[in-house]
C-alpha cells in the first residue's frame, strides 16, 4: 500500500513541521530552531527541537525524531497512510487512488471488513433494544437514569437471549465464517458450532479515537456470569491502547481527563457534563494506554471505586501514569462508591467541587501507607516514616522530593516529625543503597539502557549531522568520502541518500526520511540528523572535522581488511594503497578546513 514519492513529498511540503507540532506542543524560537517540553517522555526543561531548515524534528532527551509524518503516526497511534490522509486533508491535496500491492491490498480490505461487521453488529444491537425482547435492558438503563439521548450518543443496545441471532444477521449479509470467527464477536465449539459471545446483555459499542467501532462490552441481564464481558483483542482492537470514551473526551475543552472505572461511570458522568472522561477496557492501566492519555493531556484525575479494589487500582495507576510523564491526582467519592451513586445523590455541582478537591497522587500514597501501621505506638509511627522515606527516594528530582517532604511533615507533625529528621533518613537510605521502585516496563519492550555508542558511530553520525546541516561542507568531503565508507550499514545507507540528493542539487532529510516506514528506524535515522558536539572556535571545528574524517576512513579500511579474501590479490593491491592513502591523510590533517557557516 503506497503513494508514489511524489504526492507523499507534496503533502509533506504543504505541512510546514513547525505549524503542525505547534497544533499538539507549545514552541518557543531559540535561534533556527524551536523548542518545547518533548510529549513522548517526562521532561521539565525542554530538549524537544523542531528545525524548520530541515523540516525534522528531535528530542535529545528520548531520541524520538522524525518528519512530520513521523510526528502524526506518534502522536495520534496512526499507521502511515492514516497520517498521510490526514495531513493531506489538512493541506488541501487530492490523494489519488491509491495502488495496492496484493498482499497490502488483502490486509488492508481484510481490516475495514472487520470495521464493516463490528459497525454492522453495533447497528444491529442498537436495533435490539427497542423491540419487544430488548425492553427489559431499555428500562435497566433508564432506570440508571440515562435519557434517550445518552443511549443514542454512546449507540449503547442489546443483544438478544438467543444465542445465534448476530450470527443469522451477518451471514445474511454474506460474511465468511472465517472472518467472523476474526471479529471476535462468536465462540466456536465442535458442541454448539458457531454461536454469538454476547446474548442477553445491554451492549456498550467501543470506538477508537476515530469513532471506528472496534470491540464491545456487554452487561448480563440476570444473574448470568461473567457480568461484564468484553470482545477479546483482535486485528483491529488493542485493549491495552485504547480507552473508553476517548473519542468523545479528547475534544473536551477541560485541561485535564477523568479515569475511572467501567462503562457506566463515563456515560453516567458525560451525561451530567463531565465530557473529560474515559475508562480503561475491563483490564488494569497499562503503560500503553498512560502513553496514550499523554497525548491528549498532562493531568489526570483516578476516580476509582472507593472500596479497597478501588484503591489498589489507584495505586497500581499511579506509578504507570507518572513513568508516561502524566501528572495524577485522586478522587476521593466517600461515602458513594462511584461516580454514578455520587452525581445521583449530590449532583453535577457537588461532583465538580469534589474533583476539585483531588489529593496529590503521591500524598494519597502516603496517606494509604498510614492506614497500614499502628499509628498510636512508636513503633507504628517509626515503620510509617520509614516507608515514607522509601517512597521519597522513588523521586529522582531534588527539588520534588524536597517539597514532599515538607508537605508530609506538615501533615504528620502531631508525631513530632522534623523535615531534618525524613531527610535523614531518606539520606541514610540512599546510602545503603536502596533504589526507586521500578514498577513499570520501560516502552515498547526496550531496554533501559541504551547501547554505549562508540566512537566510530559518533564520527559517522556527526559527519551525517555536518552533511545535511552545512551542506557547503559537501565540495571537501567527497574528496575524502564515499557513502561505501559508513561502515554502519544504515547510515550507509543514509549517506547514499543524500550523496544522491548532492548530485540532484538538493539537501532535503525530512524527504529521505519517507523512505523509512519503520518507525524505529526513522527515529535512528532523525538523530543521524541531530548529532551533538559543542565547538566554539574555527580551530576547534576543524580538528573535530579531521577526527571525525579519519575516524571513518579508519574505520572503513578494518572493515574492508576484516572481509577481505586472501585469494584476491587485487584487493590486497588495493588495500595496501588505500593504507597508505590514510597515512598521507593523516599527515595532511592540518590542511583539513572546513567552515560551518
Amino acid at each position: 500500500m503506497r503513494y508514489s514519492d511524489d504526492i507523499i513529498e507534496e503533502v509533506r511540503m504543504k505541512n510546514d513541521i513547525v505549524d503542525v507540532i505547534s497544533q499538539y506542543v507549545k514552541l518557543t524560537r531559540k535561534g533556527s530552531s524551536y523548542f518545547g517540553l518533548c510529549p513522548f517522555h517526562n521532561e521539565k526543561t525542554p530538549s524537544f527541537s523542531v528545525t524548520p531548515s530541515k523540516q525534522m524534528y528531535y528530542c535529545f532527551g528520548c531520541g524520538a525524531g522524525g518528519n512530520v509524518f513521523t510526528f502524526v503516526m506518534e502522536y495520534e497511534n496512526f499507521s502511515f497512510g492514516e497520517a498521510l490522509s490526514h495531513l493531506a486533508q489538512r493541506a488541501g491535496v487530492q490523494l489519488p487512488k491509491m495502488e495496492y500491492s496484493k498482499e497490502a491490498r488483502e490486509k488492508a480490505e481484510r481490516k475495514a471488513t472487520l470495521l464493516e461487521i463490528n459497525k454492522q453488529a453495533a447497528q444491529y444491537f442498537y436495533y435490539q433494544l427497542r423491540r419487544e425482547g430488548g425492553r427489559t435492558a431499555y428500562a435497566y438503563l433508564t432506570d440508571r437514569g440515562l435519557s434517550e439521548e445518552t443511549i443514542k450518543k454512546f449507540g449503547l443496545g442489546y443483544s438478544d437471549k438467543y444465542s445465534d441471532d448476530l450470527y443469522k444477521f451477518l451471514k445474511a449479509k454474506g460474511y465468511s465464517d472465517e472472518l467472523l470467527r476474526e471479529s471476535g464477536l462468536f465462540n466456536v465449539d465442535e458442541r454448539h458450532g458457531m454461536y454469538d459471545k454476547f446474548w442477553n446483555r445491554v451492549i456498550f459499542p467501543i470506538m477508537d479515537v476515530n469513532n471506528r467501532v472496534i470491540g464491545f462490552g456487554g452487561r448480563v441481564m440476570g444473574d448470568g456470569k461473567p457480568k461484564y464481558l468484553n470482545s477479546p483483542e483482535t486485528k483491529i482492537f488493542d485493549k491495552s491502547r485504547n480507552l473508553y470514551g476517548l473519542n468523545v473526551a479528547r475534544t473536551t475543552r477541560k485541561n485535564f481527563l477523568i479515569l475511572c472505572e467501567g462503562y457506566m461511570d463515563v456515560i453516567s458522568m458525560h451525561q451530567a457534563g463531565f465530557t473529560n472522561a474515559v475508562a480503561s477496557l475491563g483490564t488494569a492501566l497499562t503503560s500503553g494506554h498512560a502513553s496514550l492519555l499523554k497525548r491528549y493531556t498532562q493531568e489526570v484525575l483516578l476516580l476509582y471505586d472507593s472500596d479497597e479494589a478501588g484503591v489498589k487500582a489507584a495505586l497500581r495507576g499511579i506509578p504507570i501514569l507518572r513513568e508516561a510523564g502524566v501528572n495524577s491526582r485522586v478522587v476521593n467519592l466517600r461515602p458513594y462508591k462511584d461516580p454514578d451513586e455520587f452525581i445521583k445523590n449530590m449532583g453535577p455541582e457537588a461532583f465538580e467541587e469534589r474533583l476539585g478537591q483531588a489529593m496529590d497522587s503521591f500524598m494519597f500514597r502516603v496517606s494509604v501507607a498510614e492506614s497500614e501501621f499502628p499509628m498510636e505506638e512508636p513503633q507504628g509511627q517509626n515503620r510509617f516514616f520509614e516507608r515514607c522515606a522509601q517512597m521519597l527516594l522513588e523521586l529522582e528530582d531534588e527539588l520534588e522530593r524536597n517539597l514532599y517532604i515538607e508537605a508530609i511533615v506538615k501533615q504528620y507533625r502531631r508525631y513530632s516529625i522534623s523535615n531534618e529528621d525524613l531527610r535523614k533518613r531518606v539520606n541514610t537510605l540512599a546510602m545503603k543503597g536502596t533504589r526507586a521502585e521500578r514498577r513499570v516496563q520501560p516502552k515498547s519492550g526496550s531496554p533501559e539502557t541504551k547501547k554505549r555508542e562508540t566512537a566510530a558511530e559518533k564520527s559517522q553520525k556527526l559527519m551525517l549531522t555536518w552533511l545535511v546541516t552545512y551542506p557547503g561542507i559537501f565540495e571537501t568531503v567527497e574528496k575524502y568520502i564515499t557513502p561505501s565508507d559508513f561502515v554502519v550499514p544504515l547510515y550507509r545507507e543514509v549517506a547514499g541518500m543524500l550523496f544522491e540528493q548532492r548530485k540532484e542539487g538538493e539537501m532535503n532529510p525530512a524527504k529521505l526520511l519517507n523512505a523509512f516506514t519503520d518507525s524505529e528506524e526513522q527515529r535512528e535515522v532523525a538523530s543521524l540528523f541531530n548529532a551533538t558536539i559543542h565547538l566554539e572556535t574555527k580551530e576547534e571545528q576543524d580538528r573535530a572535522f579531521a577526527d571525525a574524517l579519519l575516524r571513518i576512513k579508519e574505520e572503513s579500511l578494518a572493515e574492508r581488511n576484516r572481509n577481505w579474501d586472501p585469494t584476491d590479490m587485487a584487493a590486497l593491491q588495493d588495500l595496501v594503497k588505500s593504507k597508505k592513502d590514510l597515512e598521507e591523510l593523516g599527515r595532511k590533517r592540518q590542511e583539513l578546513h572546513i567552515s560551518f557557516e
